[in-house]
């Protein structure tokens, strides 16, 4: 079942292992219940304080298993096999209920504790998602601390009767007592915020009495991080208000144009951008929406959509981009129910499906390319007369027996039965003519806009909502800067954001050394004023 390094690996970490942890299998004949049951005989020779037991009967999924400590109802359940993405979840599941220190923040952890309730979670995962892991790491860590959390985290590939029963057309989704919670990524934080109300207003409170800081970073990507490290490195407190920490990049499955990494995943990219800022005394204000920018004194103003509000005397934008939508009827109506805009993630759910691609670039071609190993059937439509994918993913595409292209088509209806997409129609632009394509599933992949709807009639703004900024991440307003996806700066990739960042705050502190000379000057001049007076 695992590979000979991996064994060596995941033996290390057993060992760190503190308290007895039983693993009780819930197995039937199929092949599945075989392969799992080889995997936690594996790992129960790891160490000699985890034992396993097989159970064959009850009401349980199988194959599945929980991972009990022993003489405590502390307890986590993976229904499936967590290998793919999901491996490094298995792990610390392992690790936390045998007894491993939570690495969380000593306040959310008491958070978590204080919650009044019982909370029954389900999360339906595929092992291909690369957001998926964060949601059910969550929940397992909330389990743990938490006992009246309980959780449960299920593939969706393997227990495909659930997802059709109950409609499951994205991941990660999450139930709770029944019903759905969410959808997509999120954090112990995110998930804190919704089930504790009144968490809300006590951090907006928390954060409109911080003092203000010498450069405040709004966005917590390539550009953000980049431009945290480099203020920070130059001795002035430093801020960064994030929506999500790793911004676009938590989407972004592989990344092999890093210089100096040759390969390497979204989410771990993310990971390794947050922990380079934490190194430097920087305060990071995560799950956090900027809702309006305020500038005209001294100080310039970042109110928050949760009514705190945040100063500094610079200000970076960083706010990136999000994926483009069609806006067409019938997008917004079936997102997450058949419209999808991650192929990585969804594509497992769609198995022996029909589904359309919307979009000819790179992106788009690559989902296709993707999608077909997976689906019955892919229709990749594209506006433009061209592909503008890269010559070498255009070959590919066209050497896949379960794909059709068709050129020269505009989207102009999503389709469903009221709970999920069932087709979709096109106009051939060249004749006119409507098409109606009968599928289950719609991947848009017609790159970005940016976020900065917030910035209108504060900022200079292109046509197409970009901030306008000069060779120095200058903005149209004096000690605002911007830097990213969110700018006019062309080619929107990570390795030029991030330069933008570290730019953008090179010059927010030439701006501060500059502001202080003129401060000083014109006190020096009232002093000579007052005097001759």
């Amino acid at each position: 079942m695992l590979d000979a390094n991996l064994k060596t690996q995941l033996k290390s970490y057993m060992g760190m292992i503190s308290q007895p942890i039983e693993i009780t299998a819930y197995l039937d004949d199929g092949a599945k219940s075989r392969e799992l049951r080889e995997l936690l005989q594996e790992i129960e020779l790891m160490s000699d304080k985890i034992s396993l037991v097989e159970r064959g009967d009850g009401s349980q999924r199988k194959p599945s298993f929980s991972i009990a400590r022993v003489g405590t109802d502390i307890s986590v359940t993976f229904a499936g096999i967590p290998m793919g993405h999901e491996f490094t979840s298995l792990v610390l599941a392992l690790l936390q209920v045998g007894g491993h220190p939570i690495k969380l923040d000593a306040a959310v952890i008491e958070q978590i504790r204080n919650l009044d309730g019982d909370y029954e979670f389900e999360t339906y995962f595929s092992l291909s998602c690369q957001n998926c892991p964060d949601v059910v790491q969550a929940l397992n860590v909330m389990s743990i601390i938490n006992p009246r959390i309980r959780h449960v985290a299920i593939d969706g590939a393997l227990y495909q009767g659930e997802v059709e029963a109950r409609q499951i057309m994205s991941v990660p989704t999450m139930y709770l007592n029944g019903e759905v919670f969410g959808q997509g990524r999120s954090s112990v934080e995110e998930i804190l915020a919704k089930l504790d109300t009144g968490a809300a207003a006590r951090k907006a409170d928390e954060l409109s009495a911080r003092a203000p800081y010498d450069v405040l970073i709004v966005g917590g990507g390539p550009a953000g991080a980049a431009a945290a490290v480099y203020a920070a490195r130059k001795g002035i407190r430093t801020g960064v208000v994030a929506e999500r920490f790793g911004g676009q990049v938590l989407d972004t499955m592989a990344i092999e144009n890093f210089i100096s990494v040759k390969e390497t995943e979204g989410p771990k990219f993310a990971a390794a951008l947050e922990e380079h800022v934490r190194a430097y005394d920087v305060d990071i204000m995560n799950l956090q929406r900027a809702s309006r920018l305020v500038a005209g004194g001294k100080l310039v103003e970042v109110q928050l959509a949760d009514g705190g509000v945040l100063k500094g005397k610079t200000v970076i934008l960083a706010t990136g981009a999000r994926w483009r939508e069609v806006n067409v009827p019938g997008e917004r109506e079936y997102r997450n129910n058949g419209v999808a805009y991650c192929p990585h993630c969804d594509g497992p759910l769609f198995k022996g499906k029909r589904v359309a691609v919307i979009g000819g670039g790179n992106s788009g071609v690559e989902a296709a390319i993707d999608l077909a190993g997976v689906v019955q059937h892919v229709t990749l439509i594209e506006f433009s007369d061209v592909l503008r994918a890269d010559a070498v993913l255009q070959r590919k595409l066209k050497s896949l027996p379960n794909v059709t292209i068709i050129m020269s088509a505009q989207t102009t209806e999503i389709h469903g039965d009221g709970k999920k997409v069932n087709g979709l129609t096109y106009k051939d632009r060249n004749t006119g003519e409507l098409v109606k394509v009968e599928l289950e599933g719609v991947f848009v992949q017609i790159g970005l806009v940016p976020n900065t709807e917030w910035l209108k009639d504060t900022v200079a703004l292109s046509r197409h909502g970009e901030i306008e900024v000069d060779a120095r991440g200058q903005t149209s307003l004096p000690g605002v800067f911007a830097a990213g996806d969110c700018t006019t700066t062309p080619y929107k990739q990570i390795i030029i954001s991030a330069g933008d960042g570290a730019k953008a705050a090179l010059s927010a502190f030439d701006h501060l050394i500059r502001s202080s000379v003129a401060d000083q000057e014109d006190s020096s001049a009232q002093a000579e004023s007052t005097v001759a007076a």
